[in-house]
């Protein structure tokens, strides 16, 4: 599953809004960067997607002052499913629950029966979606295992986002067990001649990932300690746990472990770097200096190739190291109301 299209009205800041995720020959682009400073919607653009996919679909929040006539705020966005219907030739049309998005009441009809259809196909698997929040945080708190199967080993799509609740985005409890899990279930040996799940793909995939983007901040993933299971990390000449890391090496380390457990969870069968999935990290250059900014586009790309790839952020030296046909700029001109986009090469001259 990929977004190939966004449209948004009355959400947040924008009274009609759309975005485009495909390149120029129509399909999903494996990186898009949306733009802009603050108070621009950034993070309104991340929550109405999340709550608008195959699966997940809620009513939009109303704003705080709603105009005389105005129709209740509402999303809609287009999805090529890819691996989880292969025979499906047209994107999926997934809409707000008050929303109307064909003109004729047959088609409308139609469209809400197959939303219902995937909705029900959602929830037995597939339909890979992470939502990284720009409120993250990182407590110091020991590692914890509790059922895997019905935890950190479960792919649940109807998990709603909190982009903007920061009670609800410590990833710290979340990344460990991520990591502990993938090297513990890849050491265990097979009970069945194939194993299904495929345990060694995911300790394979989540090494090599979390290696690459750690390496971003000067650091190398070890493994786990054999008597605490806590994972460690060596860099500037010492080995450290994962809470002794710098703030900046361990949003790298969230942004690897928990993108690849979501990849597995919901295609435990495959292997992450070749699973399709939607990735949305808000505010992806935090704490992250210039050098890294530079690095970390590509870097998310070459671990996950398959999945798609969205961020946002404030930094235009994170955004001018994308395609310029990647960037998604979010503008609040003088001379006009509301926030306007602004594409390409627009993008970077705005």
């Amino acid at each position: 599953m990929k977004l190939v299209r966004a449209v948004l009205f009355g959400v947040g800041p924008f009274e009609e809004l759309e975005l485009p995720f495909v390149d120029d020959h129509g399909d999903p682009r494996a990186v898009t960067v949306i733009h802009g400073g603050a108070g621009v919607g950034k993070t309104s653009v991340l929550s109405a997607i999340a709550s608008t996919r195959p699966g997940h679909a809620t009513v939009q929040p109303a704003r705080s002052e709603v105009r005389e006539g105005a129709r209740p705020p509402f999303a809609a966005c287009s999805w090529a499913l890819g691996q989880d219907e292969p025979a499906r030739p047209h994107p999926l049309a997934v809409a707000s629950p008050n929303a109307r998005v064909c003109v004729s009441e047959e088609e409308e009809a139609l469209r809400r029966r197959e939303q219902v259809l995937f909705d029900r196909l959602a929830n037995e698997g597939g339909f890979a979606f992470l939502p990284i929040s720009s409120a993250r945080w990182f407590s110091r708190q020991p590692i914890a295992f509790s059922a895997p199967a019905r935890t950190i080993a479960r792919y649940d799509v109807r998990a709603s986002a909190a982009l903007d609740d920061a009670t609800r985005s410590d990833l710290a409890r979340e990344t460990k067990q991520a990591l502990a899990y993938a090297a513990i279930s890849s050491a265990l040996p097979p009970i069945r001649e194939r194993e299904s799940p495929r345990f060694d793909l995911l300790g394979e995939a989540m090494q090599r990932a979390v290696g690459a983007l750690v390496h971003l901040a000067g650091f190398a993933y070890r493994g786990l300690d054999p008597l605490s299971f806590e994972p460690m990390f060596s860099g500037q000449g010492r080995v450290v746990t994962f809470d002794a890391l710098p703030t900046r090496a361990r949003h790298l380390v969230s942004f690897a472990a928990l993108s690849v457990r979501t990849l597995w969870t919901a295609y435990p069968d495959l292997d992450p770097r070749e699973a399709e999935g939607v990735i949305t990290i808000d505010e992806v250059d935090l704490h992250q200096d210039p050098p890294v900014q530079q690095k970390l586009l590509a870097t998310l790309h070459e671990i996950l190739p398959q999945a798609q790839w969205i961020v946002t952020t404030s930094s235009a030296v994170l955004a001018s190291s994308a395609d310029a046909r990647a960037v998604l700029a979010l503008r609040k001109l003088p001379e006009a109301e509301g926030v306007r986009v602004f594409a390409g090469e627009h993008a970077r001259t705005h």
